[in-house]
């Protein structure tokens, strides 16, 4: 499969479905909670339509894995090949109108993100990598080549706004002499996939649609994402919840 064919394509998308998240930021509009007590709003659901019509117009023969449509662990295990999709990662942001939620559209082939787009609709930047061509960010009409940086003596250290806890807290304190960079939804990765940010340890509940698209864009600026216990994040699992991990450049090994 030619991958960087496909990015145009998956941009395109993603910007039609950021076109319909946008029409109703500061606007009204009905929010609900799901099971897991996370916020589901009419812009999710739009968002996910748009996409899901988008990938299957794009693609009829691979199946897709959207936060907003559930599928079996009976229909997924065959799954060698699909598109992973967050329709809004940092719905939470989207509601407080902060800027920093994002679209996420992954390719995943035999557990490992190969592609990913990453769009940020309220900011107007686009970010997407492929295992063949390397990571990219667009912003103001500026393509830029992205490389994750060598980390200076005082680490960065991006942490979640809404999901810091003591574990997260003793894993940062642990690196030594560091600083906090602040960044919401999949931007976490995208930080130190430009070079803005050293390290994003995430011990606490992510889900493979959270994290599919950002980690494809940060292993194709240099990076890795690793468990705990130094194995590759990989998708396509039975529980789509992830193991704690690390995000961090080529640097980083788990003690």
């Amino acid at each position: 499969m030619d991958y960087d064919a496909l990015v145009p394509e998956v941009l395109a998308i993603a910007a039609d479905a950021g076109e319909k998240i946008m029409a109703f930021y500061r606007q009204d509009y009905e929010v609900t909670q799901k099971q897991d007590d996370s916020p589901l709003t009419e812009a999710d659901m739009a968002s996910h339509h748009r996409i899901v019509e988008g990938l299957r117009s794009l693609s009829p023969k691979l199946p897709i894995l959207s936060e907003e449509e559930e599928v079996a662990w009976e229909q997924r295990r065959d799954w060698d090949r699909f598109w992973l999709v967050d329709p809004i990662d940092g719905t939470k942001d989207f509601i407080k109108q902060s800027g920093e939620f994002t679209v996420n559209i992954a390719l995943i082939e035999n557990g490992v993100p190969v592609l990913g787009v990453v769009t940020v609709p309220a900011l107007g930047i686009e970010y997407w990598g492929t295992r063949s061509s390397g990571a990219f960010r667009r912003k103001d009409g500026e393509t830029v080549r992205l490389q994750v940086a060598e980390p200076p003596d005082e680490k960065r250290v991006v942490a979640s706004k809404n999901h810091m806890n003591a574990e997260t807290e003793a894993f940062i304190e642990s690196l030594g002499p560091h600083c906090l960079v602040q960044a919401g939804s999949s931007l976490k990765f995208c930080r130190i996939a430009e070079g803005e940010a050293d390290i994003y340890p995430r011990v606490g509940p992510t889900c493979e649609w959270d994290t599919g698209a950002a980690q494809a864009v940060l292993e194709a600026a240099g990076g890795c994402v690793l468990t705990f216990e130094g194995e590759p994040l990989l998708y396509g699992k039975e529980s789509v919840y992830n193991p704690h991990f690390v995000a961090a450049g080529p640097w980083f090994t788990p003690v």
